[in-house]
């Protein structure tokens, strides 16, 4: 007959439900282990208690036919006695004791002390028995009739030899009573383990069923999707750190944290991207608004020969070439992720840090006027091997929201030094710092710290987090610390002391770098014949990030 795997797996799952418990399994394995052990050593017990009476009984019997009395001198002759006469004329003999005498010149005799009919001879069937017994190696035990064991004895009196035998019913009743005294004691005690064993265990096991009971809770929660919260803990008392159970529970609960914790990071980030899609398609429906209307407005003036038509289309095309701009500025960022993310956007040369500080803050400068810029650079040159164009774009960017997110008047300074190896250029400012609400978030992508969708302050969220991305690359860092009137934005990049290649950008003549043909103009930063407008960096021919998207103060 085939069974089916229906089937099978049905009688799979009625066998895992007949398992029993843990708790009962520790208790059955403890209680069965120690039984084991009480009976073996009741079984020993009684078979020592048994040899050491026996051997007493044997002592007592050698003793006993020593002392016998055979041979009668009331007449002119001595004679030896037989074995009732023997045991008649011997005193202090113990009921139950049994003599047996060969005489090669008489009969074969037996007798025994019967503590009811007194001295009586053995009858034939008893007298064959213990006749035939065998001592050729020692006294032996063996059974008489009805009389029961006994234990025998040989003795040799002249030309005569015998048998003398002792009970061992006081030896099997002693036995029996120890035996009975020990199981009784054996199962009472077992009965007793038993009922502390369940106590203890089903205390020991109680974390494990908080744990169980925890996580089937969760188990229930709608995770899927949404907001989700874990709020369902281990309690703290049944998370001892000592115990290997209780670390059973601590460590459910510290799964349960990474848990929440990816589960609100999750949600986060679907809230950002969310965000983010609608401030995208925002930033490019404006332009496509505008494309779309001066497209129209073009080809309307041209089909209906409207006067000046020319000059109309001509600003009409410089406005769509401005909003494609636009459209493309975003496009790039999402890219230059993409590409940081996968390590293929950086070509490594020599990069000058105070060359390029000196620079950006120059740029800085023009563009906002209003503020007040300052330098902290040494004489040496601060040297890494890095990509010019990225770096440049990175300072910018940091300059670029100290000027945007800070009132006028604010002053913005410029360090560059080397620390133990580390290449270190900060940008501070007394500005009002950065909010406490979007503090821990500047840095990461869709993170805006203006809900609005207005393009001096809102932006798209990606400048800082693609500053992060460019440096994080470079296997430096880039960190922030705020507070009322004092931000100041770190970037740390090994030094390189020495010329790593020639390879790549160099600095060019007035501190602006230059790569592959590339041209400077007023310390901007270009590559592949790329422009600089208002100290900006560039790449291919466009913008590169946006600094004016972060930060609102």
């Amino acid at each position: 007959m085939i069974a089916l795997p229906g089937r099978a797996h049905e009688l799979g799952r009625r066998r895992v439900r007949k398992r029993w418990t843990l708790q009962t399994r520790l208790m059955l394995t403890v209680v069965s282990v120690v039984a084991l052990t009480l009976i073996a050593s009741a079984v020993g017990l009684a078979t020592t208690i048994k040899t050491v009476l026996v051997l007493t009984v044997e002592t007592n019997a050698v003793s006993l036919t020593r002392n016998l009395q055979f041979f009668d001198s009331s007449g002119y002759v001595v004679r030896l006695r037989n074995a009732e006469e023997t045991i008649a004329g011997t005193q202090g003999l113990p009921y139950g004791y049994t003599l047996l005498i060969q005489d090669p010149r008489g009969p074969l005799t037996g007798a025994t002390f019967d503590g009811e009919e007194g001295i009586r001879s053995l009858t034939a069937d008893e007298l064959g028995d213990l006749a035939a017994a065998d001592l050729s190696s020692g006294p032996v035990t063996i059974q008489i009739g009805d009389l029961g064991a006994y234990r025998v004895v040989s003795f040799k009196v002249g030309d005569a030899t015998g048998l003398g035998a002792m009970p061992l019913a006081q030896v099997d009743n002693t036995v029996a009573t120890v035996a009975t005294t020990i199981t009784i004691v054996t199962v009472g005690g077992l009965l007793l383990l038993g009922a502390a064993i369940a106590v203890v265990i089903q205390r020991a096991l109680r974390p494990l069923r908080v744990v169980a009971d925890t996580a089937t809770r969760v188990a229930s929660l709608p995770l899927s999707q949404g907001a989700v919260s874990i709020t369902e803990r281990v309690p703290a008392e049944e998370t001892d750190d000592h115990d290997e159970i209780g670390r059973v529970g601590a460590a459910l609960n510290t799964l349960l944290d990474h848990v929440d914790e990816s589960l609100v990071a999750r949600q986060r980030n679907e809230e950002r991207m969310r965000s983010f899609v609608a401030d995208a398609s925002h930033e490019l429906r404006t332009p496509l608004a505008s494309i779309r209307g001066y497209s129209e407005l073009s080809l309307r003036a041209m089909r209906q020969g409207v006067p000046g038509v020319e000059e109309t289309t001509t600003a009409a095309l410089e406005r769509i070439q401005a909003q494609s701009l636009r459209m493309t500025s975003l496009v790039e960022d999402l890219l230059l992720l993409a590409r940081l993310d996968e390590g293929q956007e950086l070509v490594y040369g020599t990069v000058d840090l105070t060359a390029l500080a000196i620079d950006a803050v120059a740029d800085a400068r023009a563009a906002g006027q209003d503020h007040e810029w300052r330098l902290d650079v040494g004489d040496e040159p601060v040297v890494v091997a890095a990509d010019a164009t990225r770096i440049t774009q990175v300072v910018a960017n940091l300059l670029a929201n100290a000027r945007v997110h800070t009132p006028a008047g604010t002053t913005v300074t410029t360090a560059v030094r080397v620390a133990d190896g580390t290449a270190i250029l900060s940008v501070h400012d007394d500005g009002p710092g950065i909010d406490p609400a979007v503090a821990d978030e500047i840095f990461e992508r869709f993170s805006r710290g203006d809900s609005s969708r207005a393009r001096q302050t809102g932006g798209t969220g990606l400048g800082l987090s693609i500053a992060r991305a460019i440096v994080a690359a470079h296997g430096g860092s880039l960190t922030v610390q705020s507070e009322p009137g004092s931000t100041t934005f770190e970037l740390r990049l090994t030094a390189r002391p020495a010329d790593p290649g020639t390879a790549g950008v160099a600095a060019g003549p007035g501190g602006g770098a230059a790569g592959d043909g590339g041209a400077v103009s007023d310390g901007g930063a270009v590559s592949d014949g790329g422009a600089v407008l208002d100290g900006g960096a560039v790449s291919d021919g466009q913008p590169l990030g946006d600094p004016d998207d972060e930060l609102p103060r």
